[in-house]
C-alpha cells in the first residue's frame, strides 16, 4: 500500500513486516506494480483494519513516533485487527501493571503499581506493592491521558490528568516497553468509551470516540500579573486544556498554580490582543487581554506569533457555544489568583 513519508521511516525499521520502495527514486518491475494495482490502499486497510475497536486511538502524521509505530506494528506485525484476541491487554475492562510515575516533589520516576478497573470506574495507583489503599484513585469520569514525550523527557512519555476537589491533578509515567504505554493508553480510551456508553445511552460511536481522549489545544510560556494588576509579570507555563486554562511554576508541576474558565462570546467572554494602556511595568511586549463576566485576565508573550497562536486557541474556544454541563463548571469553578 501507499504510505506517507514519516510512515515510511517506521516501516522500513520493520523489515520482517514491510518492504519500502520510494514512488520516485526506485526502480519497479511489472510484478510489484500488479501487486500494487490489485492490492492497494483499500484492499489492505479492508484486510488489516477489519476489526479495530471503536475506542482505539488512530494516529494522525502529527502524532508522536510511539503511536505511530506501535500502530504501524499492531497492524501488521501483531495483526490485532484481524485477531480480536489480540486486543485482550486494552479491551478486557481491567489491566493492571507498573509504570514509572514522576515523583510530585523530588522529580524522581520511581515504579509504582496501577490498577485501571471499569468495574471500579477508577484508575489507582499505589506507593508500595503491598499497600492496602492506593495512593490516588483517578475516577475514569474525570481522566485524559497524552502523550507529552518532548515535555517528560522520555519518548514513551504519558500525562495523565484528572480532577482532584474541581482542580486538575497531574501525574507524568512511562514505561520501557513502547507496547506496554499504548496498551494502557488505549485501556484508558475503552475504561472512558465504555462509561461515555452508560453515561449518554443514546449516543454514538461518532459522539463519543471525540471525547474518550484529548490532547491541549496549545500549552508554552507566557507572563501573567495578578487580579489587581499592579504586580510584576511572572513567567508561567500555560496549558489550555479545553476550557480550562491553567499556569505552572514548571511545566511538570503536579498541581495548577491557579486555573481560569473560558466560557464563550455569547456569555461576555472575549480575548483581545494587547494589554491596557494603564499597565506599567517589565513584560514580554506582546499581550493578550481575556475578558470574562467576573474580570480581566492579563497575559504577554515573547514573540508576536507565540501572541498569534494564543489569541488562536482562545478565539476557538470562545467561539464555541457552551455545552449545558460546561454550564457547571463555570459555576463550580475556583478563580484562584
Amino acid at each position: 500500500m501507499f504510505i506517507c513519508l514519516n510512515c515510511s521511516g517506521i516501516h522500513r525499521n520493520i523489515p520482517q513486516v514491510s518492504k519500502v520502495k520510494s514512488v520516485r527514486l526506485d526502480e519497479w518491475d511489472n510484478g510489484q506494480i500488479e501487486f500494487m494495482a490489485s492490492t492497494g490502499n483499500n484492499a489492505a486497510k479492508a484486510k488489516y483494519e477489519a476489526e479495530i475497536p471503536p475506542f482505539y486511538y488512530k494516529p494522525t502524521a502529527s502524532d508522536c513516533q510511539l503511536l505511530r509505530e506501535q500502530w504501524i506494528r499492531a497492524k501488521y506485525e501483531r495483526k490485532e485487527f484481524i485477531y480480536i484476541e489480540k486486543q485482550e491487554p486494552y479491551s478486557a475492562g481491567y489491566r493492571e501493571g507498573f509504570l514509572w510515575k514522576r515523583g510530585r516533589d523530588n522529580g524522581q520516576f520511581l515504579s509504582r503499581k496501577f490498577v485501571l478497573s471499569e468495574r471500579e470506574g477508577a484508575l489507582k495507583y499505589y506507593n508500595k506493592n503491598d499497600a492496602k489503599e492506593p495512593k490516588a484513585i483517578m475516577k475514569i469520569e474525570h481522566l485524559n491521558a497524552t502523550f507529552q514525550p518532548a515535555k517528560i523527557g522520555n519518548p514513551h512519555g504519558l500525562q495523565i490528568t484528572y480532577l482532584k476537589d474541581n482542580s486538575t491533578r497531574n501525574i507524568f509515567v512511562y514505561h520501557e516497553d513502547g507496547k506496554e504505554m499504548v496498551d494502557w493508553f488505549n485501556a484508558i480510551r475503552a475504561a472512558r468509551f465504555h462509561y461515555l456508553q452508560v453515561a449518554f445511552p443514546g449516543a454514538s460511536n461518532i459522539d463519543l470516540v471525540p471525547k474518550l481522549s484529548r490532547n491541549y489545544l496549545k500549552e508554552g510560556y507566557m507572563e501573567k500579573t495578578g487580579p489587581k494588576q499592579t504586580e510584576g509579570f511572572k513567567k508561567r507555563w500555560f496549558t489550555m486544556d479545553d476550557r480550562r486554562l491553567m499556569y505552572f511554576k514548571d511545566p511538570l508541576d503536579a498541581f495548577a498554580r491557579g486555573e481560569v474558565f473560558i466560557g464563550s462570546k455569547d456569555n461576555s467572554y472575549t480575548v483581545l490582543e494587547g494589554l491596557p494602556p494603564s499597565i506599567q511595568g517589565n513584560h514580554w511586549q506582546h499581550g493578550i487581554t481575556i475578558v470574562t463576566p467576573d474580570r480581566k485576565f492579563l497575559f504577554a508573550c515573547e514573540t508576536e506569533n507565540d501572541q498569534l497562536e494564543w489569541i488562536a486557541a482562545f478565539q476557538k474556544v470562545i467561539s464555541r457555544p457552551m455545552l449545558p454541563q460546561e454550564y457547571a463548571v463555570e459555576a463550580h469553578f475556583k478563580h484562584k489568583p
